[in-house]
């Protein structure tokens, strides 16, 4: 099996994602929740590390800065990516999570689009359309599972 991430910027649909991957019974750790990330906005450097090192079958979500310090251990790094327009109007509208919210997370989004998804892609092993529905995105990451 794999050990994937799914990364790119809020309101991309990573965790909405992640929670259909979940359903179908895929085992799924979303960094924004449960400690993951510490208060330098960076994943806990050994908590991922164990992660990596104990389950050969999970798909991660998130998006941080020392992410690709574990594209080593990563057999497929997905950025799921959409319009700014189209990002800006989900996290104006979403329950989930409060970042996007205010006029300056919402400016904040706006500069790390410009500045950190191309950062993304280039380490990305797949980009994919957020605008697709549920169950596609699903399924193309499924496939990299067995694929593997």
């Amino acid at each position: 099996m794999s050990r994937v991430l799914v990364t790119g910027m809020s309101g991309a649909g990573k965790s909405t994602l992640l929670d259909e991957l979940s359903r179908r019974g895929h085992r799924t750790v979303d960094t924004d929740h449960d400690g993951w990330v510490t208060d330098a906005g960076t994943w806990d450097d050994q908590r991922m590390a164990q992660l990596l090192a104990t389950e050969s079958d999970v798909i991660i979500s998130g998006t941080v800065e020392n992410q690709g310090h574990f594209y080593d251990r990563l057999e497929h790094v997905v950025l799921l990516t959409a319009p700014l327009d189209v990002l800006l109007a989900r996290v104006a509208t979403r329950t989930t999570n409060p970042y996007g919210s205010t006029p300056v997370d919402r400016a904040e989004i706006t500069e790390y689009v410009r500045t950190v998804e191309p950062l993304l892609r280039r380490g990305a092993t797949l980009v994919l359309d957020g605008r697709r529905s549920l169950d596609e995105l699903a399924d193309a990451v499924e496939a990299l599972l067995t694929t593997s």
